[in-house]
């Protein structure tokens, strides 16, 4: 059964503050993502693994942090670190990718900051760890929820319509 939004919220905030003081990407990205997909009521490991192997288009190997085929791209850094670099990073991953992996969003942050990018909308939302409770509607795509997004016809396919 699906939890309410309320309860998503309640353990959000839980997780936030469980997580106030996490730093360390290498020590505690796993664990971190784990609680993460909990706050959902998800198992990570139902949908998304962890340190996917990519060779770039430079010919040069890299691993994604968290890989979840055609939905999420994650890019995990220490606390600190510029998630502008991070999100660089991403995108190089993001372009080795056959199509069908490519996933609608990418996710960078440094534990205590987040930027979520939907690629399909071109929007960007960034938050604090502390004010991840507001935000968690965002994540609705965890749970199998996803804002469509439409488009006008072009004017030349709708007079081919109509005749």
């Amino acid at each position: 059964m699906r939890l309410s939004w309320n309860e998503i919220r309640v353990r959000a905030a839980n997780f936030a503050n469980e997580w106030r003081n996490a730093a360390y990407e290498k020590g505690e990205t796993q664990s971190f993502y784990n609680d993460f997909f909990h706050v959902f009521g998800v198992k990570r490991r139902s949908v998304a693994r962890y340190e996917e192997h990519v060779k770039k288009l430079d010919n040069r190997s890299g691993f994604i942090d968290l890989f979840w085929p055609g939905v999420l791209l994650v890019e995990q850094k220490s606390s600190g670190h510029n998630l502008d670099s991070a999100y660089e990073q991403a995108g190089e991953y993001f372009d080795a990718l056959s199509e069908a992996k490519c996933p609608r969003y990418i996710l960078v942050s440094d534990f205590q900051n987040f930027e979520l990018h939907d690629l399909d909308r071109r929007e960007e939302i960034a938050f604090k760890l502390s004010d991840f409770p507001n935000h968690v509607d965002k994540f609705g795509f965890i749970l199998g929820i996803q804002r469509k997004t439409f488009r006008d016809q072009d004017p030349v396919n709708i007079q081919a319509a109509e005749l």
